[in-house]
């Protein structure tokens, strides 16, 4: 699944960055790693995440806190926005366990403007822009009138 929401997990898998930031020197309980975690409905966003994200902090000794982002749905996604309540509850089980976890409060979405949403439109219109000049060059040539 995370190869499909962060593609750069291909060339970088989670324990080679989990790992990085372990080591990173400036890290420390006053100076801890920001994540920002993008909370999708029904993929990533139960108590049980929530205990794992945790555990894996723990486990390669991150000093980190969160800043829980609920997801921007975008025209042709098929994922949703967490509901308040499964955010909220996230956020308590992470703070429980040691971790900060703040919510982000969103902006811009009533005018797809929202983190995630601009770069997909300017995506869709750099696709569109494609094919059709794919499609213009591919128009057999006009004859000249007479």
């Amino acid at each position: 699944m995370r190869d499909e929401l962060v593609p750069i997990n291909k060339k970088y898998p989670l324990d080679v960055l989990l790992t990085a930031c372990a080591a990173y020197p400036g890290a420390r309980n006053s100076r801890r790693i920001t994540m920002e975690y993008v909370m999708i409905k029904d993929v990533n966003d139960s108590p049980d995440d929530a205990r794992l994200l945790a555990k894996l902090m723990k486990q390669y000794n991150i000093p980190a806190k969160f800043n829980l982002i609920p997801f921007n749905p975008w025209p042709g996604t098929h994922y949703e926005t967490s509901s308040n309540n499964k955010v909220h509850n996230f956020s308590r089980i992470l703070n429980d366990l040691g971790f900060s976890a703040p919510i982000r409060q969103p902006r811009g979405r009533d005018i797809m403007a929202a983190c995630g949403q601009l770069k997909s439109d300017s995506e869709n219109q750099k696709l569109k822009a494609l094919i059709e000049k794919r499609s213009q060059a591919k128009e057999p040539p006009q004859e000249a009138s007479a």
